[in-house]
């Protein structure tokens, strides 16, 4: 390790220790580096920018964003809850089933952890506590338990970040991302209906079956957004930044033309919540960006390939460690950093190994999500806490069986490669 990157480095982390978001943080290590190495400055400005622009791929970002907030404000999540509570909420703990089963759904349409939460979230532990048989917390926990599922059935806003580092196709990463989502909403039910029976939840109302396929009716163009999502890509017809444009045209469409419940006022600030989303994962983009300039000038990826070949160590064994590092890292990064900063460093080392990217880029998104909802900083933890006003400590509280489950999920995931790459596989991928 040389001088410059040790001072650096304490730059990067002296400044994150007193408070500075860490785009910020990054910043500020990389200026000192270039400083203390006799380098321009102006180096890390041209990166950041050269390589903004060059990204195409990073536009679906703001894109899909931007779709979210238009279903959260176009009464698009309420329909989509409507046909959930008739399809499922006749069921003990039928709110807690109606809260996955949406979640995977709207998953398929907002590719965002947050957005999930924040949105359609709200809406259902408002609804669980209303109806007396769930706890504040309860209702709470596992509201950020499926909203980890939003970036793992496609789109996803973190799997175009992990397609942006590592070259992998975006489509392929989509399609290894359905089976491991609809895993995860596999297992939170049954951890939901065995918290149910234990602590004797009673038994939510029950939407007549007579009424189901009228709501499956009003549901359906909003159910139509991930198949149109992945049609536009697996046709050849769109790349995946115009398959996210034609998602944000489409959630705008179905909200103001077929639903009619769109204003202006809200649309407006779906489009300034947007940017603001948008704005602050660029910086993060950017930053990674010039941090990847000294990553590489350093050699760092070589180094760690080199010494864990010379290790003679397993891929299982490699896989095993690599997520045992990123959980304890989700305990107190973003998922974005995690992915854009500390994945690429192990990225050649994966293809020394013989380990495909693909699932490999999958299990670690999944495991950046876990992390969202892990004591005591997950970041979903604080996002409900801020939009419901429950109490931190009646959450973190309540989300330890969620977090248990999900990481079998994960365990599962990783020893059972098939789970991830046998849907791209019968789409023609290679790997």
């Amino acid at each position: 390790m040389s001088v410059e990157l040790i001072f650096g480095l304490i730059a990067l982390f002296g400044v994150a220790a007193i408070g500075v978001p860490v785009a910020y943080a990054i910043i500020t290590g990389v200026v000192v580096y270039l400083g203390v190495s006799g380098q321009d400055l102006a180096i890390a400005g041209e990166t950041m920018v050269q390589r903004l622009f060059d990204g195409f791929l990073l536009l679906a970002v703001p894109l899909f964003i931007v779709s979210a907030n238009i279903m959260n404000v176009g009464s698009i999540t309420d329909r989509l809850l409507q046909f959930c509570v008739a399809l499922v909420g006749r069921f003990r703990g039928g709110l807690g089933h109606v809260n996955v089963v949406a979640s995977l759904i709207f998953s398929g349409m907002s590719g965002s952890a947050v957005a999930d939460a924040a949105g359609i979230g709200k809406i259902i532990i408002e609804m669980m506590v209303k109806s007396g048989h769930y706890t504040r917390g309860y209702a709470a926990a596992i509201t950020a338990a499926t909203a980890t599922i939003g970036p793992i059935i496609p789109p996803s806003i973190p799997m175009v970040l992990y397609a942006l580092v590592s070259n992998v196709s975006i489509g392929d990463l989509f399609l290894a991302g359905i089976f491991p989502g609809l895993l995860m909403g596999l297992v939170l039910m049954l951890a939901n209906a065995w918290f149910s029976h234990r602590r004797d939840f009673g038994q939510d109302a029950v939407v007549p079956l007579n009424e189901l396929p009228l709501l499956t009716v009003k549901a359906t163009p909003a159910l139509l957004m991930p198949v149109i999502l992945l049609g536009c890509i697996y046709s050849g017809v769109t790349t995946p930044t115009e398959a996210a444009a034609i998602a944000a045209l489409y959630a705008l469409l179905i909200s103001a033309g077929i639903y009619r419940a769109i204003k202006l006022k809200s649309l407006y600030h779906a489009f300034v919540d947007g940017a603001r989303s948008a704005a602050s994962v660029g910086l993060v983009i950017g930053a990674s960006m010039i941090l990847t300039y000294v990553v590489v000038r350093e050699n760092i990826p070589q180094s760690i390939s080199m010494f864990l070949n010379d290790a003679n160590m397993h891929p299982l064994v490699f896989m095993i460690l690599v997520n045992v590092f990123v959980l304890l890292l989700g305990c107190i990064l973003d998922a974005t950093v995690i992915i854009l900063v500390i994945v690429p460093l192990f990225i050649p080392t994966c293809e020394a190994l013989g380990i495909d990217l693909v699932h490999f880029g999958v299990v670690i998104v999944v495991n950046s999500m876990i992390g969202l909802i892990t004591p005591p900083y997950g970041i979903l933890l604080f996002v409900i806490n801020a939009v419901t006003g429950i109490p931190l400590k009646e959450i973190i509280a309540e989300v330890w069986g969620f977090l248990g489950i999900l990481l079998l999920a994960l365990v599962i995931m990783l020893l059972v490669p098939d789970i991830t790459l046998w849907l791209p596989r019968a789409f023609g991928y290679q790997g």
